[in-house]
């Protein structure tokens, strides 16, 4: 099976580590974040693998190369201007004419990747999203009124749980149909054109560790949690 990753993000939220110094090779203990995902990738037997490069690119070609010493196949699509996270899709398309997963490069999860394919297969979707549950808690009595603004409900304290969007996607190459065929485009926007055109989009909720690197704190979380958590 093959996969896409994006890495060529410019990681702004991380600055400053992130000025001279692509993300996905922030290091996490003695591993930069994306060797980490190629790992989980490949114990999953997903070794044909592309990223999808623009910020730095260089610096992830030069540490990654062909993938040998990494146990995967990597090639390299590189964006010349900004995509966004579906429209880099357009350059690689022809690569993808079976089942294929996409993700994002920065993320830290113990995600049974066998186990999300085997669920989107066995849901017939053209595409899967991997969702991770959240929970807010309100430290305020919230309180429901009607549209005349009488009182209707009173929760003291309450805690919403909500799902999110891990940045991990499986895709059946007729998704792609709906991609426009250039400029920029964004995963949400796809996944919402496949539901507007009555193509079967399913939610995989995991249970278990999920964490976006996307500004500093999550980092320091990652370097704590990697070795324990994950």
């Amino acid at each position: 099976m093959k996969a896409f990753i994006l890495a060529g993000g410019k990681g702004s939220r991380l600055l400053p580590y992130t000025t001279n110094f692509p993300k996905p090779l922030m290091p996490i203990k003695d591993k930069p974040i994306l060797e980490i995902v190629i790992d989980r990738l490949r114990k999953a037997d997903i070794k044909d693998i592309t990223f999808g490069t623009g910020h730095l690119a260089e610096l992830l070609q030069a540490f990654f190369g062909d993938g040998e010493k990494f146990g995967v196949k990597i090639s390299y699509s590189r964006e010349d201007e900004p995509l966004g996270t579906a429209g880099p899709l357009n350059l690689v398309r022809d690569k993808f004419i079976d089942t294929f997963l996409v993700m994002n490069g920065d993320i830290l999860t113990d995600m049974d990747f066998h186990e999300l394919i085997n669920y989107h297969r066995n849901e017939k979707s053209v595409a899967t999203i991997a969702l991770s549950k959240r929970t807010v808690e309100i430290d305020f009595g919230v309180v429901t009124l009607n549209n005349e603004n009488q009182f209707l409900e009173w929760k003291e304290k309450p805690q919403i749980d909500y799902l999110v969007s891990t940045g991990i996607y499986i895709f059946e190459p007729e998704a792609l149909d709906v991609l426009p065929s250039e400029g920029f485009f964004n995963l949400p926007d796809l996944i919402i054109k496949l539901s507007e055109n009555n193509k079967k989009v399913a939610g995989y909720i995991h249970q278990g560790y999920w964490l976006d690197i996307g500004r500093p704190g999550d980092y320091a979380k990652a370097c704590e949690d990697y070795g324990s958590s994950v």
